[in-house]
């Protein structure tokens, strides 16, 4: 059965390896790359940007561009990835996307997002759909969320992800972006009132279960983001609630779960910190969660540390109790 949930696109979060590990908690979540530049798919290694491990699925690859050739070429590829869905980034805020002309800037020139839907539908068969804020810096209405829609509604879109607040593009940073602006659940409800064949996911704000049932009320998903990475039982807790005939998982079973994972990635060249990184908040607000991640983030930069290091964690925490 598939929940209506799904995991935020986070830079520097959602890598390959934390999905992987996401995907251990919650068989069903629908989870999302980082962002990913056109420009860096259509001007470098594509692979490198593009590979994941075939238990990811379902997943989407965000992409940040606003050159139609780009970002349908970028489509392309991913296309060939055999990507579960392809998400446009008009959300973030941060000056450097700012300066490439993508992500939440792009809500002031709508036409030009919908060019590059139009390219990158003429390419692909996967669904294409758009992440957006539901304004930004002054331009704050539901007039201006229906404007920067509608172009992409004639275009074909029918799926858009809405982080319920402004985005702030001078004067805030992105961190702040992601907290300051308050939320407007409301805004977003009405927009599903008015446009009931579109698929509408809010984003913004979700942090317990309490929350999560409500909104889905008025909408067609959710999608977390801090929540699920801080604490990723969360998205176990999620999958089962949603989901009653799923178990709820025992966190030892999701390490040692995670061991071959780990053991495969050594040996690949990459360090052990790179997947262990995104365990730390797995026994968060348990009894030993301090032990668990002292012993982790003390050890996973030693030349050579391998998956001991994570038998060792798990035994400090069993002392610890």
């Amino acid at each position: 059965m598939t929940i209506n949930i799904s995991v935020a696109p986070m830079m520097d979060w959602t890598d390959r390896h934390c999905r992987y590990f996401m995907r251990l908690l919650s068989p069903s979540v629908f989870l999302y790359t980082e962002m990913v530049t056109a420009a860096a798919i259509y001007h470098g290694d594509s692979d490198r940007f593009l590979r994941f491990n075939d238990e990811e699925h379902p997943l989407a690859l965000q992409l940040g561009g606003s050159d139609p050739k780009w970002m349908a070429s970028a489509a392309s590829k991913a296309h060939d990835y055999k990507y579960d869905e392809i998400n446009i980034n008009v959300g973030c805020p941060s000056d450097k996307v700012q300066s490439g002309q993508f992500g939440a800037c792009l809500m002031a020139t709508p036409d030009t997002v919908a060019e590059c839907y139009r390219a990158m539908k003429d390419i692909t068969d996967i669904p294409i759909t758009v992440k957006t804020r539901i304004g930004i810096d002054n331009l704050d209405s539901y007039e201006f969320l229906v404007n920067f829609i509608e172009p992409l509604i004639d275009a074909g879109c029918r799926k858009f992800i809405i982080h319920a607040r402004i985005a702030v593009l001078d004067g805030l940073s992105p961190k702040e972006n992601r907290m300051v602006p308050a939320l407007n659940y409301n805004r977003v409800y009405r927009l599903k009132h008015d446009f009931p064949d579109l698929e509408i996911v809010i984003n913004g704000g979700l942090t317990d279960i309490t929350q999560v049932e409500h909104v889905l009320q008025h909408l067609d998903g959710a999608m977390i983001g801090r929540q699920a990475y801080y604490q990723p039982y969360f998205l176990a807790e999620l999958e089962q609630y949603f989901n009653p005939q799923s178990a709820l998982p025992d966190r030892r079973d999701i390490v040692e779960q995670m061991l071959p994972y780990i053991d495969e990635v050594i040996q690949y060249g990459e360090p052990i910190g790179r997947v262990t990184r995104h365990m730390l908040g797995l026994y968060a607000g348990q009894p030993g969660a301090r032990k668990w991640r002292r012993s982790i983030s003390e050890n996973a930069h030693r030349k050579g540390a391998g998956v001991e290091i994570l038998i060792d964690a798990l035994n400090a925490m069993s002392i610890a109790a």
